[in-house]
């Protein structure tokens, strides 16, 4: 019987930027890696063929904006709200490169799921909050402890913070398969988070 596969993407805004790309099985075993297009990401996914992938980009827009071109006073979705209320903070989608993101990411959700497979939106920097473990911003060495400390296993020693990033969405998507994440949702959108845990 084949293992449980998932992908975890860290996207970038941008095609010249660098995407962490993780790859997890049910064992918490990971390998990662950077890649820059979407092409390449889709061709990742035909191969590895995973139960579910998690993008760390926003995959939705607020509820009644038409597009992130117009100048519109609708910057927030629930599930980003809901965030809020959790104290967990983040850049509202229509702040300057999350724009880009935000279309990016969209576009890319589109494609992959008319290959047929399913898609959730995830934060690592929220997710690594609440799992009790350092953000990037604190040391990729600290984060990269704080992973293995979940039980994950094989992180490379030189992984950048991209591929950190995509290890903890990849984490999420196993939690989210286990029943075991937080969903919040609204009419908008809904970002998929780890239960809280003590630190």
């Amino acid at each position: 019987m084949r293992n449980m596969v998932v992908l975890g993407i860290d996207l970038a805004g941008s095609e010249k930027r660098n995407t962490g790309i993780c790859i997890m099985d049910d064992q918490l075993n990971v390998k990662t890696f950077i890649v820059h297009t979407d092409e390449e990401i889709l061709k990742i996914i035909e191969e590895v063929k995973p139960q579910i992938i998690a993008i760390d980009a926003p995959l939705t827009l607020p509820y009644g904006r038409k597009s992130l071109k117009c100048r519109e006073n609708v910057h927030l979705r629930e599930c980003d709200r809901k965030l809020l209320k959790m104290g967990i903070k983040f850049f509202p989608i229509t702040l300057g490169p999350m724009r880009k993101l935000t279309e990016r990411g969209i576009g890319l959700k589109y494609k992959i799921e008319k290959m047929g497979y399913k898609v959730i939106e995830v934060y690592p920097g929220g997710a690594q909050d609440l799992l009790g473990i350092p953000r990037k911003s604190k040391g990729v060495e600290l984060l990269r402890n704080g992973l293995l400390k979940l039980g994950i296993k094989r992180i490379r020693k030189n992984a950048s913070a991209d591929e950190l990033d995509a290890v903890t969405a990849a984490y999420v998507a196993i939690l989210y398969l286990k029943g075991e994440t937080l969903q919040l949702s609204g009419k908008d959108g809904t970002i998929v988070m780890p239960r809280p845990r003590n630190k």
